[in-house]
């Protein structure tokens, strides 16, 4: 029997984590700056975030950047967010807030 190697936790790093899915385009929120509308704002809390990639398919406008080769994540795309909280909720980590 194989060992279960999908097991993220709270003391996973981003080296252990399965490689996430490649992530496309999303409508065209870059073309158009929504950001000023939103009611919530998600605030990203990089000592919880282990770069596992969840958020990134789920934010349908694109607002998440990408991890970098050294394996940090930057802020929001904030000019096109709309306060969704998408992200905020797939998080396992409590990584993303609402305010």
């Amino acid at each position: 029997m194989s060992e279960n190697k999908c097991n993220i936790n709270a003391k996973s790093t981003w080296k252990e984590l399965t490689p996430g899915g490649t992530i496309y385009d999303a409508a065209n929120s870059e073309e158009f700056h929504t950001g000023d509308w939103r009611s919530k704002k998600p605030v990203f809390h990089a000592d919880k975030c282990k770069q596992c990639g969840l958020c990134l398919p789920v934010c349908p406008d694109s607002c998440i950047p990408i991890v970098d080769e050294a394996g940090n994540r930057g802020d929001f795309k904030f000019d096109f967010c709309k306060g969704c909280g998408v992200c905020a909720k797939v998080c396992p980590f409590g990584a993303i807030t609402m305010e």
